[in-house]
């Protein structure tokens, strides 16, 4: 008598897809703890390598339970920080930035998220040229109430001076 050796087989679904649940919120797929149905080559090359995504086991959804947890505190301390640094910034009276202009104000070049993001790393504030929110560069010297999104859905606004730089004689 031969025995064959049985292979693990993954939970299909009910259109003969793979069920799995996700670890973690994958675009146009579902958010983290979902119970998803794959085809199961999408399963087995990306989603499971990666980290996505898990077998459906009674251990796995105990385990996700625990992670959520952790992942909720940290994000709720992680908001808390963005709102601290938001009202930190709404407080700060602003930011000069010098740039080579004309007698009449025009900027040589231009003002963009850049340069504004340095300024506030300047004041050691962690901002990326990401979060700044600008329509179009600055190109003329002046005041400027610009916007930053730092993420979460936590937005806040930055007075910004653009000033001519001094010739040095």
């Amino acid at each position: 008598m031969q025995t064959t050796k049985q292979r693990n087989q993954l939970p299909k679904g009910r259109h003969g897809n793979l069920k799995l649940v996700l670890l973690e919120e994958v675009q146009y797929l579902g958010k983290q703890g979902d119970v998803v149905e794959v085809r199961p080559g999408y399963a087995r090359n990306y989603l499971i390598p990666r980290g996505l995504a898990t077998v459906p086991t009674a251990h796995n959804l105990r385990l996700l339970d625990r992670y959520k947890i952790r992942v909720r505190q940290a994000r709720e301390a992680r908001v808390a920080d963005l709102k601290a640094m938001a009202e930190q910034i709404q407080k700060m009276a602003g930011i000069t930035i010098e740039a080579n202009a004309t007698p009449e104000g025009h900027l040589y070049g231009s003002v963009g998220p850049a340069e504004i993001a340095k300024g506030l790393r300047g004041k050691n504030l962690p901002i990326d040229p990401e979060h700044v929110r600008l329509n179009e560069p600055l190109k003329e010297t002046g005041l400027y109430a610009v916007k930053l999104n730092l993420g979460y859905d936590i937005e806040t606004e930055v007075k910004v001076a653009v000033i001519a730089s001094q010739a040095k004689t």
